[in-house]
């Protein structure tokens, strides 16, 4: 089955979320059909550990960090998925950005 669209969740810092979703629209992101700008965001609690040789946004190298996230959720077009990326991670302050990328196979899109 070929994938045409892909559903990205990508979890980024609420003094981040603007600046995210408008990198997502930029590179047309949440375009559906006759639509665009489609996305949905919630508030979730995220904990990670920085390791050794990493400049965390939050928190400190080698203790557990606790945080209030936003998850947004965005459709992309296959043939944008890596232009897509690419701008997140531009508008994304984490070194390592939390980003999810399902295929997303019978869904009528």
């Amino acid at each position: 089955m070929d994938i045409q669209y892909y559903k990205l969740e990508i979890f980024a810092p609420e003094s981040h979320f603007e600046t995210v979703r408008q990198a997502l629209w930029a590179a047309d992101a949440g375009h559906i059909g006759n639509y665009d700008h489609c996305l949905s965001w919630s508030p979730v609690n995220s904990c990670w550990r920085s390791l050794e040789g990493t400049t965390p946004f939050h928190g400190t190298v080698g203790e557990l960090t606790q945080a209030k996230e936003i998850k947004i959720e965005v459709c992309c077009q296959a043939e944008k998925l890596e232009q897509v990326l690419a701008a997140v991670k531009r508008a994304h302050p984490y070194e390592e950005p939390g980003i999810n990328v399902i295929p997303m196979m019978g869904t009528g899109l």
